[in-house]
């Protein structure tokens, strides 16, 4: 008996309509990572309370962490329960850095209605090659695929690098045509993690490339363009972890206007990992230490869970632009 799924079936879409809504709209789909139950429902009540379209996505990591069958079951409840709601947002499943052909096959089977193909490490001629053989696949199933031209500096999960690569708008055209990708991770400063850049305190970040975003508008007009590493990391997350027990020095992100700019023109999706991970970590190391008798997991995740909410909620309406949009 197969054990294959169309993502149909669990209630999600592609990000196809999506795409190019957000991009006539002026806005960008939020695409935010999960691990757990409490993540994914934060994101899905956040974005039904803004009536924001929304991508749920898992790495490599977290699929293995949240294990692969389960993982289809919690997407087809989460669509079940922002229904019951009364929401009609669109919800998509997406695989966030692919690395292996046989990886996002393997998703494409299970339910996901969107995939990434992270070769961005490769050589451009066998980037080109492994992104097409994805596209060939899931293409056949109505699956979106998303293809990475340039490296962002940073870690997150299996993925890492010592500096960035930025991407050069005029290889674009070529790799779009050549591949059939549907849309295109881009490398314009931003970074993976909560250390994104070394800089002197009191010093500002680096501004993000804009010019390379718009050469790569102009070489692909209307095309659904994808900003990776890009959470602020919330200063006021970072200061409560540090308040009750954590140690993170240094760490920072990318300022939330240049977000919104980036969000204003070709860039469609924006992925939100880090500032998730701190908001959790901090009212969680908050809660215990201001309860240290209580062992109820359901107290703590569920503070967890209240400040996700209001993180999430925050970013559609005053960040991504994408609240009211569903």
């Amino acid at each position: 008996m197969s054990d294959k799924v169309h993502y149909s079936d669990l209630g999600l879409e592609n990000t196809r309509a999506m795409f190019a809504k957000a991009v006539d709209g002026g806005y960008a789909i939020p695409a935010y990572n999960f691990n757990n139950l409490e993540q994914l429902q934060a994101i899905i009540m956040a974005c039904a309370e803004t009536s924001s379209p929304v991508i749920v996505q898992v790495s490599k990591g977290a699929r293995n962490y949240a294990n692969s069958t389960m993982l289809r079951y919690m997407a087809m409840g989460a669509v079940k329960m922002v229904r019951e709601m009364g929401s009609q947002i669109p919800i998509c499943l997406h695989l966030d850095h692919g690395d292996t052909f046989e990886l996002c096959k393997s998703c494409v089977d299970s339910g996901f209605s969107s995939v990434m193909i992270d070769g961005s490490h490769l050589p451009y001629d066998e980037n080109v090659a492994l992104t097409r053989q994805v596209v060939e696949y899931a293409h056949q199933h109505d699956v979106c695929v998303e293809g990475e031209l340039g490296v962002l500096a940073g870690i997150e999960d299996e993925v890492q690098a010592e500096k960035s690569t930025y991407t050069q708008p005029e290889e674009v055209v070529d790799f779009v045509s050549k591949t059939g990708v549907d849309s295109l991770a881009i490398s314009i400063g931003t970074s993976h993690g909560a250390y994104k850049f070394k800089i002197k305190p009191g010093e500002p970040p680096p501004t993000l490339r804009f010019d390379i975003l718009k050469q790569v508008e102009k070489e692909l007009p209307g095309f659904p363009i994808v900003l990776h590493g890009a959470s602020s990391v919330v200063q006021e997350y970072v200061q409560l972890i540090n308040r009750y027990g954590g140690k993170m020095e240094g760490a920072i992100g990318i300022p939330e206007d240049q977000l919104r700019k980036a969000a204003a023109s070709a860039v469609c999706k924006i992925n939100i990992d880090s500032d998730g991970r701190l908001a959790v970590t901090a009212k969680i190391r908050e809660y215990l230490t201001n309860n240290p008798s209580e062992f109820d997991p359901r107290k703590y995740l569920g503070e967890a869970r209240k400040e996700l909410i209001k993180l999430v909620k925050h970013k559609n309406e005053t960040v991504l632009g994408s609240a009211g949009k569903a």
